[in-house]
């Protein structure tokens, strides 16, 4: 695998493991999804995505994020039980009353 579907992978084993984030753990996650190792290990000891998970956390923070999931509609923080799906459905639909989505 390469590119989106290594992602996807990687991101469903480091949600899976949020137990076991060592580099040795993130590597072996690495190969499992088919990412290139070598480049996975290289952004790991240069520090390479810092700056960019930083910025994300930092903009979650500023949105009232203190977990995930987290949902938002229409620019709104979803406050409710995300897993009650008639809870979700009611925040989508006054949000559709309310006028078109954006």
């Amino acid at each position: 695998r390469a590119g989106e579907s290594a992602f996807w992978a990687m991101h469903a084993m480091l949600y899976e493991n949020q137990d076991a984030l060592e580099v040795d753990d993130l590597l072996g996650y690495a190969e499992a999804a088919g990412a290139d190792i070598a480049a996975v290990a290289s952004d790991l000891s240069t520090g390479a995505q810092r700056g960019r998970v930083e910025r994300d956390q930092r903009a979650g923070l500023e949105a009232g994020v203190s977990a995930t999931p987290a949902f938002f509609v229409n620019g709104r923080r979803f406050e409710g039980n995300w897993t009650d799906a008639d809870a979700f459905t009611e925040a989508l639909q006054a949000a559709a009353r309310e006028g078109a989505f954006h």
